[in-house]
């Protein structure tokens, strides 16, 4: 992909869409956080989710994206999957786990995308430090989405917030431009260097999405060709917001 070329400059009018989209996908992931508890199957998850996008008359990008075609709404990864887990109904959380779920809307042809990982009971002090980190780079990044930085700026506020506290972020897997598509430029990895990458304007619109690993920022995929694991099996926390770059603060699109 031409990341460069794949770069959306939205008007009013699509950013107050994208807002209604960003709404309606946190909506859904706090239905699923709510019932985030040991014993309940990740289908039940998704089902929860898919019940408030099509309350709103709403389906997700992620269904049938891909290839293999992805099966689900959300994506629920456990512990040591890093994203793209794909929900099971023989697969149940249990105490102790870490779980991130990640949620596309698409509505008014917008796509809201956001995710958050959440523990499920008392959590290890490795785990509680991991949430802490993940959600301070994702700040860390957000407060760099402003007219005139770079998206490196960006990408190494995020790479610098993890590293200095001994966490990894991943390689592989990286942030994104979104509108009317999933994925549009600017490609917005989690780490990088200052002033290098694309200029930002007012208008643009990112799913930033700090992914933290640690043991290693090494990982591999499963043979369900989705689950991305952990590549020593350590544990991982993703969170995400789709952001706009304006003339002043940027907004937080997929914040309830």
């Amino acid at each position: 992909m031409n990341w460069a070329r794949q770069i959306h400059i939205k008007n009013e009018a699509e950013l107050k869409k994208m807002r209604e989209a960003g709404r309606t996908n946190a909506e859904a992931l706090a239905a699923v956080r709510d019932l985030l508890k040991p014993g309940i199957t990740t289908a039940e998850l998704n089902e929860a989710a898919e019940d408030v996008l099509k309350s709103h008359g709403c389906i997700s990008p992620f269904k049938n994206y891909g290839h293999p075609p992805f099966p689900a709404s959300i994506t629920v990864s456990i512990n040591d999957e890093l994203v793209h887990g794909i929900p099971s109904k023989k697969r149940k959380l249990r105490s102790g786990d870490l779980v991130s779920i990640d949620c596309g809307t698409i509505q008014d042809g917008y796509i809201g995308d956001s995710a958050f990982t959440a523990g499920i009971d008392e959590l290890s002090p490795t785990a509680v430090k991991l949430l802490e980190v993940t959600q301070g780079a994702l700040k860390a990044g957000i407060d760099k989405m402003r007219a005139g930085n770079h998206t490196g700026d960006v990408s190494a506020a995020i790479q610098d917030y993890v590293e200095s506290r001994g966490l990894h972020v991943t390689r592989e897997y990286t942030g994104h431009g979104v509108g009317r598509e999933m994925h549009e430029g600017p490609q917005v990895p989690n780490y990088g260097v200052i002033g290098s990458g694309t200029l930002l304007r007012p208008g643009m619109t990112i799913a930033l999405e700090p992914m933290v690993l640690v043991g290693t920022a090494e990982t591999r995929v499963l043979p369900d060709q989705w689950t991305v694991v952990s590549a020593d099996g350590s544990l991982t926390a993703h969170f995400e917001h789709t952001v706009a770059v304006t003339e002043g603060e940027p907004i937080l699109l997929t914040a309830l």
